[in-house]
């Protein structure tokens, strides 16, 4: 389960079915070369979005999915 804290960075390189979802919230883009340096709580507030709770939730579910899917 991630948190807040985690750093982006190792964020899409453990879980990079995530960056769609990400790219959708508007908070990267790795197509177009958005520096993503720093944590996902940090980078949502500069984003100036106000939902960690639910990009958290949403963002575990997908993991969660995928972690499933792989072991099933």
């Amino acid at each position: 389960m991630i948190d807040g804290n985690i750093y982006i960075e190792y964020l899409v390189r453990d879980y990079p079915e995530v960056i769609g979802p990400l790219s959708e919230l508007g908070i990267i883009c790795i197509a177009c070369g958005e520096p993503i340096w720093g944590t996902l709580e940090e980078l949502v507030n500069k984003k100036e979005l106000n939902n960690l709770d639910e990009i958290l939730d949403q963002l575990n579910k997908i993991i969660d999915n995928n972690e499933n899917t792989q072991h099933a």
